[in-house]
């Protein structure tokens, strides 16, 4: 779904610079998830199972095209 606009950005900004702002995106994301997995009291153990969905999630809508 999004990865001709993934794959575009990429071209647009080259590779080293798109890997070093996705793994920025990725880091915020994760760190999103672990702040709201603390304030609702969800274990460690759940909270990785929501990161490891949010990355599966991410390949389904090509974001990790």
């Amino acid at each position: 779904m999004f990865a001709p606009v993934v794959v575009l950005t990429r071209r647009l900004m080259g590779t080293p610079k798109f890997n070093k702002v996705r793994g920025q995106a990725i880091a915020l994301h994760s760190k999103v998830i672990t702040n709201f997995c603390n304030r609702v009291g969800i274990s460690s153990k759940e909270r990785q199972a929501f990161i490891r969905m949010a990355r599966d999630h991410g390949k389904t809508l090509g974001l990790l095209a």
